[in-house]
């Protein structure tokens, strides 16, 4: 690849939807680290995996698969090189590592946590299965594999209605998103399905800081404004948004959508970053939220693992919990195909 063409591919980004933006002075500095990941990709037998709210230069310079959460699950299925780059947070590295236990899995970001993931343990599930005995436990995707593997169950946030749905138990737990949680209730409620859902305390906190009084900001400056929102803010902005979606539902919502229509997009930056350079001819408007764990991954510390790899991060799970969550994942990809 050569500085221009990775300027075409990052040029339509504005300075308003990251917190940089992409000249061509700063794409030459760039390139030399790019040519030598993917050189070395092909030396390792590498992949890389890369979350849509990872920096811009990574998902369109490096990675082989992107997507949400969703959609890696399935693409780390796939996967036939012997070591796998998770450019993201470590429980998506766990989840590929459950689907490929015979692959080296790398996290390249020093910051590999997650505020929802880490707001639960496998202990806290227990409980609760001793506190609600008969219901089935339905864990969200953005959860450890420690949890996973005390669930029934996995969903993400562009399946778990289907899946909630075609569950035969009437008695959920749903963990640990409680905003996501509030919005599952509230969209079955509208849809004649009555299920006792019990919800844990956990959220993101970059979904949560979204208000109403936002939105009613951004709609009284332009009134023909589309909100796009995520499952995981809260309840009252899920309410006033027009469409409310994954990562990969939000962009298929925007692409249906008429060229000029101005859009505030409710999530992580990443994705507006993303929405800039895939749809240049319609407009996004408003800041958005950065995750600091999505932007601990760089391009510096995915060629450093590359380089070093005896040295990096590695995802390392023991077998029992392997094949625990395993099965959890396993019902997911069952009941999303239903």
């Amino acid at each position: 690849m050569t500085a221009q063409e990775l300027f075409d591919r990052l040029k339509s980004i504005q300075p308003g939807a990251v917190l940089c933006s992409y000249t061509m002075e700063y794409c030459e500095k760039l390139i030399p680290i790019i040519n030598e990941i993917n050189e070395l990709k092909k030396e390792r037998n590498a992949v890389i995996l890369a979350h849509s709210y990872v920096a811009p230069e990574i998902v369109l310079g490096v990675a082989d698969y992107d997507g949400d959460s969703f959609k890696l699950s399935q693409d780390a299925t796939k996967v036939q090189a012997d070591m796998i780059i998770f450019a993201a947070v470590r429980f998506m590295g766990e989840t590929a590592k459950i689907l490929n236990p015979t692959k080296e899995v790398i996290i390249p970001g020093p910051l590999s946590g997650c505020s929802l993931a880490d707001s639960i343990t496998a202990e806290d599930v227990r409980n609760l299965r001793a506190k609600y005995p008969g219901y089935t436990v339905a864990c969200y995707i953005n959860t450890t594999a420690d949890v996973k593997a005390e669930c029934d169950v996995c969903v993400t946030s562009s399946n778990v209605y289907k899946i909630i749905s075609n569950l035969p138990n009437d008695k959920i737990i749903f963990v640990p998103d409680r905003l996501m949680g509030a919005n599952l209730q509230e969209a079955l409620e509208k849809n004649g399905i009555h299920k006792e859902i019990v919800l844990f305390s956990g959220c993101c906190y970059v979904h949560e800081k979204y208000d109403p009084e936002l939105i009613s900001f951004f709609r009284s400056q332009n009134p023909n404004l589309r909100v796009v929102s995520h499952p995981e803010c809260h309840p009252g902005v899920a309410l006033l948004s027009d469409y409310v979606g994954s990562t990969g539902q939000m962009v298929k919502y925007i692409k249906d959508q008429p060229e000029g229509t101005p859009f505030l997009l409710l999530t992580e930056c990443g994705l507006n970053a993303r929405m800039h350079y895939e749809f240049p001819n319609k407009q996004f408007i408003g800041s958005c939220s950065m995750c600091k764990f999505m932007k601990s991954n760089s391009l510096e510390n995915i060629l450093e693992s590359l380089r070093h790899p005896k040295k990096a991060a590695k995802v390392e799970l023991s077998a029992d919990v392997m094949a625990r969550a395993k099965h959890c994942i396993d019902e997911m990809f069952r009941y999303a195909a239903m």
